[in-house]
């Protein structure tokens, strides 16, 4: 993910809210899943920190209206979230933030942990963050992948647990697994593997992401499909693969592969829909805003597997009193269905499969996570068609395509290093 799709945008990103919970003595009436109507002695207002691309008006308008408590987005860029998370921890009173952040901000001690025995459906939370696997099965846990910085040993912990414990760093919010976008109709040929990225054949017609923690993911998925090199583990190169790394991009650079080095999601969308690239790193919105143009664009699947990233809410370690009880009732509320029926219908998927499942229509459930042909028009929440009648959603189901996962966005150790390197690449 990252600085992901304006929230208009068909498949977009969103991920913002959270439901029910308040002082001590309401452990029977969550139970039950009952509101608590203690607001109207003074009106509550969660400061919530994250990006404007997951900070969206309709949960926030929903939330409010189903609590009373009012959500004041604080939008910021991705490495500002960290920052602010790192510096400033009593500017927000939630934090909706990415996996690999975690690095960074829980040695400082500024976030809570999450009290488990607090969320009500804690025990639904996918086994994907919670043990790694989809379906019974492991997925490639290369880079941070949430099983590795979900537990935190105790609620004021600066470590991470090696096994479960009462208290979470992140309750996961949105996540998604990213490939590559390519333009079928121009290309004509089947795709299947990452080393096309870097296939002659595309020369002057591909792009990748210029996000360098995220680019050169993609670049060492690129790297070992074409055979030159298997990382022990992509997520955290050595100072000698980042140089492997980068002098494979450098070189492709200079022999004219790229068209563009994107960094802003519209760029994505324009360069595809121009068709001055037919192959690219892509996030599935973008591929849907393609679509919606009437212009062919597949999400790939590819033998190597997927690029996966996730985010979740955070409590600042600072928080109490009532805002801390909001703060639970805020994060209960977006696990209880709403918001996760919300999110999974613009493509992304939602940490309680059961509860959004329950309020998603059958054919909707069908074609977003079980990869059937829809059997009627799909629409987003804000009624864009995003797919026809009879059509499948590119890569399958959820077990498909969340099973498919060969590495998770990070932080190297060699963070200042990579991003030098990749400025070399971006100035070559």
């Amino acid at each position: 993910m990252t600085d992901r799709t304006p929230t208009a945008t068909p498949e977009a990103v969103t991920a913002d809210t959270g439901r029910r919970r308040l002082l001590q003595g309401t452990a029977g009436i969550l139970a039950a899943g009952m509101f608590p109507a203690v607001h109207a002695q003074e009106k509550i207002v969660l400061r919530y920190l994250g990006t404007a691309v997951n900070q969206d008006k309709a949960i926030a308008e929903k939330f409010k209206a189903d609590t009373g408590i009012e959500i004041q987005y604080v939008a910021v860029t991705t490495d500002d979230v960290t920052k602010r998370a790192v510096t400033a921890p009593n500017s927000f009173d939630l934090i909706d933030t990415e996996y690999f952040s975690l690095k960074k901000i829980v040695p400082t001690g500024n976030l809570k942990g999450i009290d488990t025995k607090r969320i009500k459906n804690a025990d639904k939370i996918t086994t994907l963050f919670t043990t790694g696997m989809v379906a019974g099965k492991a997925v490639g846990d290369q880079g941070t992948a949430p099983k590795k910085v979900i537990y935190l040993e105790g609620e004021k912990s600066k470590v991470f647990a090696k096994s479960p414990t009462q208290f979470m760093s992140l309750i996961p919010t949105v996540y998604n697994a990213d490939t590559l976008g390519i333009r079928p109709d121009l290309i004509k040929r089947p795709i299947e593997s990452w080393k096309e990225l870097l296939n002659p054949e595309f020369k002057g017609k591909a792009a990748i992401l210029n996000i360098p923690s995220i680019g050169i993911m993609d670049a060492a998925m690129v790297v070992e499909a074409m055979g030159l090199y298997k990382y022990p583990d992509k997520g955290n190169m050595t100072k000698a693969e980042i140089d492997l790394t980068i002098k494979t991009l450098i070189e492709a650079k200079k022999a004219g592969q790229f068209r563009s080095l994107w960094k802003d999601f519209n760029e994505s969308v324009n360069l595809m829909a121009s068709g001055e690239v037919v192959i690219q790193s892509m996030w599935s919105p973008a591929v849907t805003a393609v679509r919606t143009k009437g212009i062919p664009c597949v999400f790939q699947p590819l033998k190597e597997g997927y690029r996966a990233w996730a985010a979740g809410f955070g409590l600042p370690a600072t928080l109490s009193g009532r805002k801390l009880d909001g703060a639970y009732e805020f994060i209960n509320w977006f696990l209880d269905g709403w918001a996760g029926a919300y999110l999974n219908r613009q493509g992304y998927y939602s940490a309680v499969l059961e509860t959004a499942k329950a309020k998603m229509e059958p054919y909707e459930w069908a074609y977003w996570m079980e990869g059937k042909p829809a059997e009627q028009d799909i629409k987003s929440p804000n009624g864009q068609l995003l797919a026809k009648k009879g059509e499948s959603r590119d890569g399958g189901s959820y077990e498909q395509r969340m099973g498919g996962i060969a590495c998770w966005n990070a932080l190297m150790d060699e963070n200042t290093y990579m991003v030098r390197k990749w400025n070399e690449f971006v100035a070559a």
